[in-house]
């Protein structure tokens, strides 16, 4: 954010918090020590003027906010003690809440950029045939459950302002179309009408939904999703830890974007390169 984003955030907050206290300009002033005419500066609408460190801290203390929040650093308003204990949400992958989670972070993500790095093939691409392969022998989840999520996230990515990138090891795509690993005991003519519902797609929504691969003999990442800049969870298998402050968000981020920036084959050279590749 510039100055004056931040000035506009610190005094939504500032205000907020004092009308959820209930306090008044005075009281604050008496709690904080901050001189009245500073406050009533800092709310004014036409202010342009960054709070002071000491003024911020004092504040923060009083309100019992945290300072990244108060600045619009943080979308979590807890003391910086608070936040180290509880910046993690542990969720199940089973039953429903994890599903219910990971559809409610995307809702929350709505018109923000999400950043995607998935276990195997992208959730967005995969037929029923391939979602029936890959999650027939999982007790903990249902197919129907993992055709369900499948489809919503399809049909949330073709809203009007969203915007995915993904970004996945170049080595799953061609094990994949080769019926290597995971794949060895798939039909060759499901792989085939895999890689072209996934073609399809691609080229549907791009530049809206964009595939990167990286090579994974350069590169490593586990699986994760980050929600523009309020969240991110990472797939540790059955469940979610799901990641809620700047900080650690950002540490993913720059670990993406490495990801990106290395890739391999980039977004529009991705549909050209499925094409190139052989179903065997």
């Amino acid at each position: 954010m510039n100055k004056q984003e931040i000035v506009s955030v610190f005094r939504k907050r500032l205000l907020e918090s004092m009308q959820e206290r209930d306090l008044s300009q005075s009281q604050l002033s008496r709690d904080t020590g901050v001189d009245r005419s500073t406050l009533s500066q800092l709310l004014a609408q036409d202010n342009l003027r960054m709070p002071r460190a000491d003024t911020v801290a004092a504040l923060a203390r009083s309100l019992q906010v945290s300072t990244d929040w108060l600045l619009g650093l943080s979308q979590d308003s807890r003391f910086g003690a608070e936040i180290l204990r509880q910046s993690f949400e542990v969720a199940p992958h089973e039953p429903s809440p994890a599903d219910d989670n990971l559809k409610r972070w995307y809702q929350e993500a709505e018109g923000l950029k999400i950043r995607y790095v998935p276990v195997q093939l992208p959730d967005i691409v995969k037929t029923d045939q391939v979602l029936e392969y890959e999650y027939g022998e999982v007790v903990e989840r249902p197919v129907s459950r993992a055709k369900e999520q499948a489809r919503y996230h399809l049909n949330f990515s073709r809203g009007p302002d969203n915007d995915l990138e993904i970004c996945m090891p170049v080595e799953n795509l061609v094990g994949f179309c080769r019926g290597e690993g995971l794949w060895r005991d798939l039909g060759k003519a499901v792989r085939h009408e895999q890689v072209e519902f996934m073609l399809a797609t691609l080229d549907e929504l791009y530049p809206s939904v964009r595939l990167y691969l990286y090579d994974g003999r350069k590169r490593y990442s586990v699986p994760y999703t980050i929600f523009g800049a309020r969240r991110a969870a990472v797939y540790v298998g059955q469940m979610y830890f799901a990641f809620n402050t700047t900080e650690y968000v950002r540490i993913l981020v720059r670990h993406f974007d490495n990801l990106v920036r290395n890739a391999a084959v980039h977004a529009h050279e991705s549909v050209q390169f499925l094409k190139s590749q052989a179903i065997v």
